[in-house]
């Protein structure tokens, strides 16, 4: 037993130096990392509905050859309703290494980026950050996702992350998570 999974991790790691030697994958890993706070830290007061409410830093690195733009999704998995959502932009250019912090709630960022609706479940209606507002009691999770995709989506300002993710199948080249805790 032991011998036939040692074979098989070691046919897995032959095939991955072929992938990589040929392209097939990145190299280097898209990171996701925000200057207010550490990967499960506690998200500042000022990012929340308690406080100014307004957009942390976040920056990146390791996009894989061939990016043409990014999208990012920031969204509550502890929401007592469903995966609430907070954050929804899209057609980020490839150029850009984050977004700075306060970005601006209106259809387009100085960049040309759009922000698509946010701020629900299943019905979305703010355009830009909405920040956490959990209900009293243990803190709730906040994911940031950033997503690498091969082309630019074009897609209008206003569309709620239901489209967005429907218009990057087939599209992303890598993606990268950054987890935050806020409680109230």
């Amino acid at each position: 037993m032991k011998t036939a999974w040692t074979a098989a991790v070691v046919a897995c790691l032959a095939w991955a130096s072929v992938f990589a030697a040929e392209g097939r994958y990145p190299k280097m890993l898209l990171k996701l990392s925000s200057s207010a706070f550490k990967p499960k830290g506690s998200i500042p007061k000022e990012n929340a509905c308690d406080g100014a409410d307004v957009s942390p830093a976040l920056s990146w690195s390791g996009a894989p050859k061939g990016t043409a733009s990014f999208a990012l999704i920031m969204e509550d998995p502890d929401a007592p309703a469903g995966v609430w959502v907070h954050w929804v932009v899209y057609d980020i250019p490839a150029g850009e290494k984050g977004l700075a912090a306060a970005a601006p709630k209106a259809d387009a960022l100085p960049d040309g980026a759009r922000h698509g609706l946010a701020w629900g479940v299943n019905a979305f209606d703010r355009v830009g950050y909405s920040g956490p507002c959990p209900p009293p009691g243990k803190p709730h999770r906040y994911v940031f996702t950033l997503f690498a995709l091969d082309k630019k989506l074009n897609l209008p300002a206003r569309k709620p992350k239901p489209e967005l993710v429907k218009a990057m199948e087939g599209h992303i080249l890598a993606q990268a998570e950054l987890i935050g805790l806020y409680g109230r």
